[in-house]
């Protein structure tokens, strides 16, 4: 099970350390959303923000998209309804506006988790 974490400190830490911290959410943020999505192929969230890294954020925009279709699945399994989220994740990172996908993603992610004071 993932813990639910506050999407306001995730994004003002993300500021503070100058999007350093947004590659440690990245690899949580994977590895919760293959969690949720019971993913068969799980990614290494590590290996994820070294993709990322080495090709200079290309690698993030498809992962964006597989995000979208992974919690479009998780959604779908526990019938908890809800839109695909694949093309906007896909166009907010073409566009530079990655760390809106961050809070969508991390409040899909936080309805399947158990409190943080749990």
């Amino acid at each position: 099970m993932v813990k639910e974490q506050n999407i306001a400190v995730n994004v003002i830490l993300s500021i503070v350390t100058c999007g350093i911290y947004g590659f440690i959410w990245m690899a949580s943020l994977t590895n919760d959303i293959d969690t949720v999505a019971e993913n068969p192929n799980r990614r290494s969230g590590g290996m994820v923000v070294l993709l990322a890294i080495i090709t200079c954020g290309l690698y993030s925009i498809y992962w964006w998209y597989q995000n979208g279709k992974l919690l479009e699945s998780a959604n779908q399994k526990s019938n908890r309804g809800g839109n695909s989220n694949a093309i906007l994740y896909l166009v907010l990172s073409l566009v530079g506006f990655s760390i809106v996908n961050y809070c969508i993603a991390q409040a899909d992610v936080n309805k399947y988790a158990t409190p943080a004071n749990n």
